[in-house]
C-alpha cells in the first residue's frame, strides 16, 4: 500500500467518485487497495483462458480456431501468468476497450496480461460488473499510455489509482448476484436469437450441401461461371463516398463513415451494385465474402475487395452461399496460401482454377431465396438485439452505482 491509494474520509456520508455521489455507507478506495498485482508462473496442466471486450475472461481452454482468431500460443506454457477464482485479470492493450473480467476457474493467461488477486474483503464479481460499465472503461482509457488507440497500454501503475466505489461486503454481493440473474435472463434471450440467425445460416448450408454432395451435378471452373467486375471510382467527382468492409464466417457487411477524397487513403476504389459478390482479399481464409443488396449500392470497396457476379447459369447468390460452406471454406484456404499467421492474401488466379458444382436453377434460386430472407431476418433481429444490450447496459450501470434498490426490486421480466 502507498500514501496514494488513501483517500481522505469523506466529510459526511458521500464523497466524490468518477460514479458521482456514494450512496449512504458506500466508501472510495483506489484499486491497488482492493487489489494486488500477482505474477505467479502457469504450469502445463492449466486451461489457456483469454480476455475478450464482449465477455471478460474465457471460463474454459480456448480452441485451436479459438487461438487462431483471437491471440497466438506460446509453446511454452510456463511463461504464462496463472489466475485463481476470484482474480481479476484485463488485457493490457485492450483494456481502454473494456477487456477486463474475474475468472472463475483455475487456468493461465498470456504474458501481456495483468493479473491481480482481491485484498480484504471484496466481493470480485462485484468489481467484474463495475469495470466492464463505460464509466470505468473510460476510466481505464484515460489511464492507458499510448500515442494512438492501438497503442495504447494500460500498466498497473496507471491502473491501481482508479478509484473505485467500496459498497459494504453484502451489498457487493447482493449487487452481484441481482446483476447475474437479471443479465442471465437477457442474455439467454440474445442467445435464442443469434441461435435463430444460425439456424437461418445452416438452411443455406444445407441447401449448399444438395449441390456438393451430388454426384451428378457437374462440376465448372470458378472462371468460366464468373465475371470480375470493375467499376472504378473517381475519388475527386464525388463528395463523400461509404465504404464497405466486411466481418469472417459469412457474417456479412458493414459500413464505414462516409468520408472524401482526402480520407479514402492511396487505394483505388469500386463502386458496388446489388447481386454482387463480394470476397475480402486479405480475410477470404475467414470466409469475409457477402452478397450485395440495395442496400449496398452505390458503395465503394478497394481494390483487396475482388468483386464477382455469376454468369453462364448462375446465380451470384448461389455463389455466395457455396463459400460460406465447409467445401468453399476449403475453396477459400486453398486459394490462400501466404507465408504465415494472418497474412495470408487471395490469389484469385488459383481460385479461377477451382472446379465448383454448378445445380440447376431451381435449386439456385431456393438458394438465392433463402440468403435474402437470412439478410432481412438479420437486420431485423440484430436490432432487437442491439435493445437488448443497451437495457443489459444501462441495469448494470444503475445496479454498480447503487441507484437500484436491490433488497426491494421484484425485476420485471424482459420481453413481457
Amino acid at each position: 500500500m502507498t500514501p496514494s491509494d488513501m483517500l481522505p474520509p469523506p466529510p459526511s456520508h458521500t464523497a466524490a467518485s468518477p460514479i458521482g455521489v456514494l450512496p449512504h455507507g458506500w466508501r472510495q478506495r483506489r484499486a491497488g487497495l482492493l487489489f494486488q498485482q500477482v505474477s505467479e508462473r502457469n504450469n502445463d496442466d492449466l486451461p489457456v483462458l483469454s480476455v475478450s471486450i464482449h465477455s471478460g475472461i474465457s471460463q474454459h481452454e480456448l480452441s485451436a480456431e479459438e487461438r487462431d482468431r483471437k491471440t497466438v500460443l506460446i509453446e511454452d506454457r510456463s511463461a504464462y501468468k496463472r489466475v485463481r477464482p476470484g482474480y481479476l485479470a484485463y488485457n493490457m492493450m485492450r483494456a481502454w476497450q473494456g477487456a477486463v473480467g474475474v475468472s472463475t476457474v483455475d487456468g493461465a493467461v498470456s504474458p501481456a496480461y495483468v493479473v491481480a488477486k482481491p485484498t480484504g474483503e471484496i466481493h470480485s464479481a462485484y468489481y467484474q460488473y463495475l469495470l466492464r460499465t463505460p464509466i470505468y472503461i473510460g476510466e481505464m482509457h484515460r489511464g492507458s499510455k499510448g500515442i494512438a488507440d492501438f497503442r495504447k497500454r494500460l500498466y498497473w501503475e496507471q491502473f491501481r489509482q482508479i478509484v473505485l466505489p467500496v459498497p459494504p461486503i453484502d451489498e457487493q454481493r447482493e449487487i452481484a448476484a441481482f446483476l447475474d440473474r437479471e443479465t442471465g435472463k437477457i442474455d439467454l434471450l440474445i442467445e435464442k436469437k443469434e441461435q435463430f440467425l444460425r439456424c437461418s445460416a445452416a438452411r443455406i448450408e444445407a441447401l449448399v450441401d444438395r449441390a456438393i454432395s451430388d454426384s451428378d451435378v457437374p462440376r465448372v471452373r470458378f472462371e468460366h461461371v464468373t465475371r470480375r467486375i470493375h467499376r472504378p471510382a473517381t475519388l475527386s467527382e464525388h463528395t463523400n463516398l461509404v465504404r464497405l468492409g466486411l466481418y469472417n464466417r459469412g457474417r456479412g457487411i458493414f459500413k464505414k463513415p462516409a468520408t472524401d477524397e482526402e480520407g479514402m487513403g492511396d487505394s483505388d476504389f469500386f463502386f458496388v451494385k446489388e447481386d454482387d459478390l463480394i470476397i475480402s482479399g486479405q480475410f477470404a481464409w475467414e470466409g469475409a465474402v457477402a452478397l450485395a443488396s440495395s442496400d449496398e449500392e452505390g458503395c465503394v470497396v478497394s481494390h483487396r475487395y475482388p468483386i464477382y457476379r455469376g454468369e453462364n447459369g448462375v446465380k451470384s447468390a448461389y455463389l455466395t452461399g457455396l463459400l460460406r460452406t465447409n467445401f468453399g471454406d476449403f475453396l477459400l484456404n486453398e486459394a490462400s496460401r501466404g507465408s504465415a499467421g494472418r497474412n495470408r492474401p487471395l490469389n484469385t488466379g488459383r481460385l479461377a482454377k477451382e472446379k465448383i458444382p454448378v445445380p440447376g436453377m431451381k435449386l439456385q434460386e431456393a438458394i438465392e431465396q433463402a440468403i435474402k430472407l437470412e439478410k432481412r431476418m438479420k437486420a431485423v433481429t440484430q436490432a432487437s438485439i442491439a435493445l437488448l444490450q443497451e437495457h443489459r447496459a444501462a441495469l448494470v450501470t444503475a445496479a454498480v452505482m447503487g441507484l437500484t434498490d436491490i433488497a426491494n426490486t421484484t425485476a420485471r421480466k424482459i420481453g413481457e
